[in-house]
């Protein structure tokens, strides 16, 4: 089974750059989209279920902003919309699907990039999203939690971790939080495959820095432990270009 995770920066730009037409190519079985910007009535939504998937989405309250969404040709057996917290739910950024033998979770976790106030925001949602994760392993073992973390956990995340020790995603509270994530129950299923540098998934828009793969690696496929006989491989797919963003593929047995 092959399920991609992808912030597409906006749904109807990447479709404009020829999203649909990739992901017929790449065919996967399951995708979590994040920072779609858009609700369902604003996207066509009939070209993605003539390739055969079921669409569940989950908008943000705040027009043209963040929002998740799963298209997955397995027809669930129960979708989550949200983590229970209406300050976070409100902008749409926890969107799980069960299925018969797993759990599948496309999560878009906040910036702080823009300042304090929002800093402050996703530390108080990453407070919530462990305590959610934590308690989905108890009721949900076999369980992937993937998208768009806005985190580098480690300096060979990122291709300058010593000018970038004091920005938000690379700051040592975010890294301990991912600490803690791995070390109670998640691995990070692309470090399971690859422990070479350089790998990203999140490329700047300034400075060419796409093309100088002046990178970091922001976009995860988080299995918890029990997945981990599952995970036949997970790779990043950077010449892949709708976004500011590329996708993650993962393919579990």
């Amino acid at each position: 089974m092959r399920i991609i995770s992808y912030n597409v920066n906006g749904i109807r730009a990447a479709i404009n750059k020829g999203f649909r037409d990739w992901l017929k190519a790449e065919n996967p079985d399951i995708i979590g989209l994040q920072e779609v910007k858009a609700l369902e009535s604003q996207v066509e939504l009939a070209q993605f279920e003539d390739l055969g998937y079921h669409i569940y989405w989950y908008p943000a309250e705040k027009k043209g902003y963040s929002g998740v969404a799963i298209l997955t040709k397995l027809k669930p057996v129960k979708v989550h919309y949200g983590m229970g917290h209406e300050r976070f739910d409100s902008e749409g950024r926890v969107l799980q699907t069960d299925f018969e033998d797993f759990s599948f979770v496309s999560s878009y976790f906040p910036s702080g990039t823009t300042g304090d106030i929002r800093q402050t925001f996703k530390y108080e949602f990453l407070d919530g999203m462990f305590d959610h994760m934590q308690s989905l392993l108890k009721t949900t073992p076999n369980l992937i939690v993937s998208g768009d973390y806005n985190i580098c956990h480690k300096a060979i995340d990122i291709h300058n971790p010593v000018s970038n020790k004091n920005s938000s995603g690379f700051l040592p509270e975010e890294r301990a939080w991912m600490d803690k994530l791995t070390e109670s129950g998640f691995d990070d299923s692309f470090r399971l495959m690859n422990s070479d540098p350089h790998n990203y998934t999140w490329w700047s828009y300034r400075a060419n820095a796409r093309n100088k793969n002046l990178g970091w690696r922001i976009d995860y496929h988080m299995t918890s432990e029990s997945m981990k006989p599952r995970v036949k491989d997970s790779v990043i797919l950077p010449e892949i270009k709708h976004s500011d963003h590329c996708p993650i593929r993962i393919e579990i047995i």
